[in-house]
């Protein structure tokens, strides 16, 4: 399976207006000249039924026959609410009937030399026929076109991730560096993608990696299975311990932040982290190796087995449980309004969250605080208010909670 978030139920319109502008981006980038994507005459490359419009664009669902446009659809995300459900049933029903033309008006034709667009480069480098269905997700700064890659008799086999400027072309040569590394970590409580191709095309950097199978019945999480297999991820690169203070962790954090101390939230971060670090004092921390982005979005759990994906902020030498933490926010910013209350919550469940992978009763709190500072300075690092991110703007949400959580330790 793909990293596609599953999108909100409404779109305001200004996401709508970022949506078709982003849309115009990416098909410029997947079809660059002499290609064109206006229908003009040509030799065909591929036709997309946009859904659910050209106005409101979430997914480009390739025509090549109706059990692929089928399969573009039911794939994509798995929605959720019922009511998301029977929509998506919906426009299932109407690509495997024919009656799409009648309820998904919106088309792109695209002409041009196949050799010169993506469907052809990503067909010559996997050995194999293909069609393309593209997801258009919401304002990030780690936004990039995601790939759905169907073989002709309807099977979704990989999903392509295209790094476009400097930061996601880092992050997908850093998915690709994690994935590689995982293949030969020995996991056992969970499954991750594998790579089926990773290079370059154009001013592009490519991954595509094995599609998971999501679309298989979900089964319930146990809290029990969800913390073994961020056990597993922990320890696939070793282990180490140490106080905070002279710990390699801590020395990366202090250059991130330095990184972007010309702004104010920086400063204040960088402030409150020094204060953090003073009250850590000599409790011994254990590090190893965390998901980076471990929500609820980004797994799936089967019968037999825990799905994983995305794994672009993967990393090593971290204080253990900070995948616990993560995960913990990240449901809660999904299920209420208010990220400040999702903040003090999670902060509140610290030592009970923390207690299943051996973090000292006396750093636990702290350890949460810690990942909340790693958080946001990938935030500023990433310039995610600059691009429009709903929780971009650190002051509104994460600051105020972290500043006096740390200065009451």
């Amino acid at each position: 399976m793909s990293p596609v978030r599953t999108a909100p139920a409404e779109l305001t319109a200004g996401d709508a207006e970022l949506r078709t502008r982003y849309l115009a981006e990416v098909l410029d980038l997947l079809y660059p000249p002499p290609c064109r994507t206006d229908g003009s005459p040509g030799t065909p490359i591929a036709e997309y039924l946009v859904v659910p419009d050209a106005r409101k664009p979430r997914l480009l669902v390739p025509t090549a026959s109706r059990r692929v446009s089928a399969a573009a659809v039911r794939r994509y995300a798995e929605p959720q609410s019922r009511a998301a459900r029977l929509k998506r049933e919906a426009v299932v029903a109407a690509v495997r009937t024919g009656a799409s033309g009648v309820l998904l008006r919106d088309r792109i034709r695209v002409t041009g030399p196949f050799s010169q667009s993506i469907d052809g480069h990503l067909s010559e480098a996997l050995g194999r026929e293909l069609s393309v269905s593209v997801h258009i997700g919401p304002a990030r700064a780690n936004r990039k076109p995601v790939l759905q890659l169907i073989g002709p008799d309807g099977d979704t086999f990989g999903f392509g991730k295209l790094g476009t400027g400097p930061l996601t072309r880092r992050l997908v040569r850093d998915e690709t560096a994690a994935l590689t590394a995982l293949a030969g970590a020995g996991l056992t409580k969970l499954t991750v993608p594998q790579v089926l191709y990773a290079g370059q095309w154009r001013d592009l950097e490519v991954l595509v990696q094995t599609a998971l199978p999501v679309w298989l019945p979900r089964a319930p999480l146990s809290h029990r299975r969800l913390v073994a297999a961020m056990l597993d991820v922990a320890g696939c690169c070793g282990f180490t311990t140490g106080p905070l203070a002279t710990g390699g962790y801590w020395q990366e954090l202090r250059a991130r932040l330095a990184a972007v101390s010309d702004r104010p939230e920086g400063v204040a971060l960088a402030s409150a982290a020094e204060l953090l670090v003073q009250r850590a004092g000599d409790i011994v921390f254990r590090y190893g190796a965390w998901h980076g982005d471990w929500a609820p979005w980004n797994m799936a759990n089967l019968a037999g087995a825990l799905l994983v994906w995305d794994w672009e902020r993967f990393a090593t030498g971290v204080p253990l449980g900070f995948d616990a933490v993560h995960h913990e926010l990240q449901k809660r910013i999904q299920s209420t309004a208010d990220a400040r209350d999702a903040v003090e919550a999670t902060v509140k469940r610290s030592a009970e969250l923390l207690a299943p992978f051996g973090v000292p009763v006396a750093g636990r709190e702290m350890t949460a605080l810690l990942y909340l500072v790693d958080l946001a300075t990938r935030y500023l690092t990433d310039r995610q208010a600059e691009a429009g991110a709903r929780l971009g703007v650190l002051g509104t949400w994460l600051l105020p909670v972290l500043i006096r959580r740390v200065e009451e330790l």
